[in-house]
């Protein structure tokens, strides 16, 4: 019995302890859940911004710290030139001595001061000298350090211009990020809607036994993949978002809408005009030129070793038994003058200094010519990838076109019958590859034209025309263009079908704006709707054939042959 009771007392305590962690378990589970449904901290509140492409360019330029760190570098060259420039003024300088003597003679001193009953203080000496200089030749060094920080701070601010440039850039091509991947999400939604749709009709027609099992499977792999592609392109925009937040100086958890379109404008432009127009303006080549001269400068400077350094001096002198004394006549002078040095023989170190800057001017040379070339090359690429991208515009609108078509009739054939389940399969995926296409050949394009724009150095803020030192009057017409004709301009929405798809819930996630918190939870795929029945089935046939009766009549004359 005792054993019976101990059996049945063990029993109970494992259910109490069952009990006891199930509800544990329970309360963690809702405690995760609460806590994924909380909502942020106001501080990660997000915030909707509602922004055009020149907002975003503007916002950029002002918030951007890749060019505030080049703002700095533009205060840095102005100080070294008011370093340089100083250094042909005036300079005063002091030098003070504070000294105390001892020894034999001291001693002997102090006794005979102290035998005649008077304060002995000549063991301590306070000396007070000033200096007052004007330099009135230095052989040239002076007058080429000044030019050289001139020339600095001329680079400084060209450096500062391309940076906006390549910023400006950088904030364009992120907001057509933005466009490209919310174009694509639209165009997996739909895709996953008409899977969707499409696999409904595939399990209907199954249950009434005139499609095969495959067919079923097939349409279930191609909407799970749909659905995998539609997460992937949402995560492809939240990742955009971010990265335009970083370049435009917002928080990265900013919710941001553009509120344009991808589209097509034609331009007209030659090689020859941008290029020319590029090396005349772009901002980094005449940055490169100013470096070359800068070098010079400098070489030029050193050379002053090889000469004598003259300037104007007075000094004036005293000294005393006390800080405040000058009672030792000795060391109170006086003197005005001119005071000539010349180095005759250094053993060859200004020789070194200068050939050591005749390298460099060597090197500053061929940097300058280097740049040049990059910039003919980054020209032609910029404008061979625009020509590239406005070509494919026009082969994949076609495609868009002729994919659409194809996949009403694959869809027609199938509901009638002579089509299988594989030709729709293709179909879709020849429609959705066809839409990319078409989009990412927008985005290239507008990318191309924001990378020409700053290849040909298209002004920000800073208009270089100053700084040009060519031979000929600088060209200031701009060679990029809209072109007058603008039949040929396109849009994205041109990649959308004809006809309205299916629309199903297989998956919620936005069409063409950012999802809010509560997108961002995780969510269940609702299964579809496979309730359908045999009249439903023959509804659906009879009237896909009624609306496509001459695509139906020609698929099924082609069949029978």
């Amino acid at each position: 019995m005792a054993a019976m009771k101990n059996s049945k007392k063990s029993k109970i305590n494992k259910k109490i302890a069952a009990l006891v962690v199930s509800g544990l378990m329970t309360m963690s589970v809702s405690s995760s859940v609460f806590a994924s449904e909380a909502p942020l901290p106001p501080m990660y509140a997000p915030e909707t911004v509602y922004m055009t492409l020149q907002d975003s360019i503007d916002m950029a330029l002002e918030n951007n710290r890749t060019i505030k760190q080049s703002e700095s570098d533009v205060d840095t060259a102005e100080w070294a030139r008011h370093e340089a420039r100083r250094t042909a003024g005036f300079t005063l300088s002091w030098n003070g001595q504070a000294t105390t003597l001892g020894g034999h003679s001291v001693d002997t001193a102090r006794q005979a001061y102290a035998a005649n009953q008077s304060e002995f203080r000549a063991d301590r000496n306070f000396y007070n000298g000033f200096s007052l200089q004007y330099p009135l030749y230095t052989g040239g060094r002076i007058e080429n350090m000044i030019e050289a920080a001139e020339l600095g701070v001329d680079a400084a601010d060209l450096q500062l211009e391309a940076t906006r440039q390549g910023i400006k850039e950088a904030a364009t091509a992120a907001y057509y990020k933005i466009l490209q991947t919310r174009n694509l999400i639209q165009v997996n939604q739909e895709a996953v809607d008409t899977l969707a749709a499409h696999l409904d009709n595939v399990n209907a027609q199954y249950q009434v036994g005139t499609v095969a099992k495959s067919d079923v499977l097939r349409s279930q792999v191609e909407l799970a993949n749909a659905q995998q592609a539609l997460v992937n392109a949402q995560n492809n925009y939240d990742i955009a978002i971010a990265t335009f937040n970083n370049i435009v100086g917002l928080p990265t958890y900013t919710n941001v809408v553009a509120s344009e379109e991808l589209s097509y404008t034609k331009y007209d432009l030659s090689l020859p005009s941008c290029v020319e127009y590029a090396l005349e303006h772009r901002p980094d080549g005449l940055a490169y030129e100013r470096a070359l001269k800068r070098a010079e400068a400098t070489m030029k400077a050193a050379k002053a070793g090889y000469r004598p350094q003259v300037a104007a001096s007075a000094t004036r002198s005293f000294a005393g038994d006390d800080i405040d004394e000058r009672n030792n006549s000795s060391s109170d002078s006086m003197a005005v003058g001119v005071v000539a040095s010349w180095n005759i023989f250094d053993n060859n170190v200004t020789e070194a200094q200068v050939q050591q800057q005749k390298a460099a001017v060597r090197k500053a040379e061929q940097a300058y010519l280097e740049q040049r070339e990059q910039i003919q090359l980054d020209v032609q690429t910029a404008l061979l990838t625009l020509q590239a991208a406005e070509k494919n515009i026009q082969t994949t609108k076609v495609a868009v076109d002729r994919a659409q078509e194809d996949y009403k009739i694959a869809q027609v054939r199938y509901s009638a019958g002579v089509g299988t389940n594989l030709d729709v399969m293709d179909a879709e995926e020849a429609l959705i590859s066809a839409q990319t296409n078409y989009i990412t050949s927008l985005y290239n394009y507008n990318t191309a034209k924001a990378s020409l724009d700053k290849a040909i150095g298209l002004k920000v803020e800073l208009d270089v025309t100053p700084y040009y030192e060519g031979d000929k009057a600088i060209t200031s017409e701009v060679p990029v263009k809209e072109s007058k004709d603008t039949s040929s301009n396109l849009t994205a929405s041109d990649a959308k079908a004809e006809t309205e798809r299916p629309k199903t819930n297989a998956i919620q996630l936005p069409r063409a704006e950012r999802p809010s918190d509560a997108n961002h939870r995780p969510s269940q795929n609702v299964e579809p709707d496979v309730s359908k029945t045999a009249e439903d089935v023959e509804a659906a046939v009879e009237e896909g054939s009624n609306n496509e009766t001459a695509v139906a009549e020609e698929t099924a004359e082609n069949a029978a042959v």
